[in-house]
């Protein structure tokens, strides 16, 4: 298992490079974000265990920098910040879990396999058509490789739609996938003014209207 670790503390980046290494763990350890940034893409790391502190920035923006550029590598934040503020900011920001200082490395190593263990999980619920590509778990939207931020409604409708690519989707269903969990209703015009500006970002071809029946996503174009 791959670890990236990012911690400026000598002694405890140390402790737990050995540590987790000790336990079945291969840990590449930096302590500056401009490291982090330059090797995290595309070096196989299965996950960041991410310090908040750091020299040259704060890991919370770096968190929700790696987020909005889309990448999906699990992260644990690791930090002596004890505020429950930061920690919802942590986990809003995109943190997959949370461990405060001075902690465990039995805890470090179990929450590790529990965060591996889920994103091998969500990797089966990937949803993709062409260069659309939806992490529904982690709600994140790619189209041709470049996030997309997507209010609530419109990441369902997308959802609904690549869940069902290349087929006639009723506009019933539709509606449904617009009102998720909630039991109020949905106007009709209304999905008709999301599928307008959901053809906005995919391109107008994307979302075609078979009169009558509803609607399909296109998966050649």
């Amino acid at each position: 298992m791959n670890i990236l670790l990012l911690e400026d503390d000598t002694l405890l980046g140390e402790c737990a490079r050995v540590g987790l290494a000790q336990r079945d763990f291969s840990v590449e350890w930096v302590t500056e974000i401009r490291q982090a940034r330059r090797i995290l893409w595309g070096n196989g790391h299965e996950c960041l265990l991410l310090d908040l502190n750091l020299p040259d920035g704060d890991g919370l923006e770096f968190l929700r920098e790696l987020r909005q550029s889309g990448c999906n590598v699990p992260v644990i934040v690791i930090t002596a910040r004890y505020q429950v503020e930061e920690r919802i900011k942590g986990l809003e920001y995109g943190a997959d879990d949370y461990l405060t200082k001075p902690y465990s490395l039995d805890e470090l190593a179990a929450r590790l396999r529990a965060v591996l263990r889920r994103q091998k999980g969500r990797a089966s619920n990937i949803l993709t058509c062409g260069d659309i590509y939806m992490d529904p778990l982690a709600m994140l939207t790619r189209i041709a490789d470049e996030p997309v931020d997507l209010p609530p409604m419109k990441f369902r409708l997308l959802r609904a739609f690549l869940q069902q690519a290349g087929k006639i989707q009723p506009r019933e269903s539709l509606l449904q996938a617009l009102r998720g969990d909630g039991a109020e209703d949905v106007a009709s015009n209304l999905l008709d003014v999301h599928i307008h500006n959901l053809r906005k970002k995919l391109g107008s071809e994307r979302i075609k209207t078979v009169r009558g029946l509803g609607y399909i996503l296109v998966q050649e174009l």
